[in-house]
């Protein structure tokens, strides 16, 4: 009986068919990138706020007063009386006399009173200019509870690793287009949810659902565009993270356009029901149904590509089949018990790991300098193109493991030298440190291709959503390790990123090259 990898030649490889297919879940991608990156632009710093002394209001009420004179008349002026007093943080500890002058309400206290009035710390006072602009200013997550818009970050990537574990094995379990569909389904009620939340727990709880059902959407599609394409077609993994980088690129104009946080949040969240039309255009995955004895639905998918491409299916293919592995209780030990998968499951958890701790570090490395946030996000993601297109030359002609290896050892050494390099050399220290951006960035986009090949079809999906679950698990650690180490040195961050990219560069030379080969479809192909 022909292998599926010969009937999928006859069908067409990369046909009209796989074409239409590869472009529609592309565009997960795109959605996929705005919910990893939103909180750079959902948890903007408010441009002005201060902490309201009791009594303001009603004096406040009484005089006319607009937000800017009341700043002017009950907090400017104690500022100048008492100069540790911010306005910010803390408060003086006093209550307003509503009786007194509107044109001078400070007479009544006198700046030398008002210099020795003891301070207390603000709580739920915060009055902003701007009350709905980002998630800071509707919760109130300043000052001693700024601590919590990194919380809403964190509690994303739980979201990403859970949804790595549960939706990785319920594909692997029900089907592909299945758990993709309802993926699509939760990210946009989940997203419309944290848009309307009233208090910040409902916030968390629905912002860690989206994250779960977002890793959904991106993995699944991923595994359903690598299986309905030839070996020498799986470059098309690559340019899914093009469209994870045009996401990228179209986010800062999203929130240039739109003024409120929730206003952002439904622009990012509500294009994915638009995805769940994809239940009449994309089929499930024909091997994934050949893995499930499901050979005649298998068939009449692959008899549909064929029409589409304008090819003919010989008649003998009505016996298509393929080497069937039933895995009943899917887990770790399933990606461990044999050698090879050992060493291949170790060698990509510590790359995907190492991968998006450095990726994420050297973001927001990059994003602390200031300037314009809209344009420096946009030339961020506008760098990664360069990175994609590099991978699309050499994958095909030099293979998969060099480009893999080489990349993570540039980007390490690129970050050693940056910590070096005196900081009266701007543009130099800059430009080392956009080269290590590029090479962590392909680094990132390979371990998506290279992990989706080496893996057999019984356990494709539950073995690349296991393995990038670490991904999440460096997305976590990130921001800590990066601003933690930077109180000691401004550099040390870096030393640690060139070693941990070094080591996986090294690392990743010993996995096996992929160009060209079969899918395996069992544990035994893969040993």
């Amino acid at each position: 009986m022909p292998s599926f990898d010969e009937v999928l030649k006859e069908a067409g490889e990369f046909g009209r068919f796989q074409k239409r297919v590869f472009f529609l879940l592309c565009q997960t991608g795109i959605t996929f990138s705005f919910l990893f990156a939103s909180v750079v632009f959902l948890g903007q710093a408010p441009d002005s706020y201060w902490c309201r002394i009791p009594g303001a209001v009603e004096l406040s009420e009484r005089c006319g007063w607009t937000l800017e004179e009341e700043q002017n008349f009950t907090v400017l002026p104690l500022h100048l009386a008492n100069g540790s007093y911010s306005g910010e943080c803390e408060r003086l500890d006093m209550v307003w006399d509503t009786s007194v002058s509107c044109a001078s309400p400070l007479t009544h206290y006198g700046n030398h009173s008002a210099g020795n009035l003891p301070l207390a710390e603000c709580h739920d006072s915060w009055v902003y200019k701007q009350p709905h602009s980002s998630i800071v200013s509707e919760y109130n997550l300043v000052c001693g509870n700024s601590w919590m818009l990194d919380l809403s970050q964190a509690i994303l990537n739980l979201g990403f690793l859970a949804g790595a574990f549960t939706l990785g094995y319920a594909a692997d379990r029900y089907g592909r287009i299945l758990i993709y569909l309802l993926s699509c389904l939760g990210v946009g009620i989940c997203g419309i949810i944290v848009a309307f939340a009233p208090n910040f727990t409902v916030f968390l709880i629905f912002r860690f659902l989206q994250g779960v059902f977002g890793k959904g959407t991106w993995m699944t599609c991923y595994v359903i565009v690598t299986e309905i394409v030839g070996s020498d077609q799986r470059f098309v993994g690559i340019v899914i993270q093009i469209f994870f980088t045009l996401g990228i690129m179209i986010l800062p104009g999203i929130a240039y356009l739109v003024p409120t946080w929730q206003g952002i949040q439904l622009a990012i969240s509500l294009p994915n029901f638009l995805f769940l039309l994809y239940y009449w255009m994309v089929p499930e995955s024909p091997r994934w149904l050949l893995t499930q004895r499901k050979g005649e639905k298998a068939l009449k998918i692959m008899h549909n590509i064929a029409k589409h491409n304008g090819k003919y299916l010989s008649p003998h293919y009505s016996e298509i089949t393929i080497k069937n592995e039933e895995v009943s209780n899917l887990s770790f030990l399933n990606l461990v018990r044999t050698p090879q998968m050992r060493r291949y499951t170790l060698i990509l958890m510590y790359a995907w790991f190492t991968s998006a701790l450095i990726y994420q570090g050297l973001v927001m490395r990059l994003g602390i300098v200031g300037g314009n946030l809209y344009l420096d996000f946009f030339i961020s993601g506008a760098v990664e193109l360069p990175a994609a297109l590099l991978i699309l030359v050499t994958i095909d002609r030099i293979g998969r493991r060099l480009p893999f290896g080489i990349s993570s050892i540039v980007a390490g050494i690129a970050c050693f030298i940056t910590a070096f390099l005196p900081e009266d050399i701007p543009w130099l220290k800059t430009t080392v440190a956009t080269l290590g951006r590029l090479g962590i960035t392909m680094t990132f986009e390979i371990v998506y291709l290279v992990n989706t090949e080496l893996y057999p079809t019984t356990l494709r999906n539950f073995g690349v959503s296991l393995c990038s679950s670490l991904c999440d698990l460096g997305g976590i650690i990130a921001p800590f390790l990066l601003f933690r180490l930077a109180a000691v040195w401004l550099e040390l961050p870096l030393i640690i990123f060139s070693i941990l990219a070094v080591v996986c560069g090294l690392l990743v030379l010993l996995l096996p090259e992929t160009k060209g080969m079969s899918l395996p479809e069992t544990v035994e192909d893969v040993e």
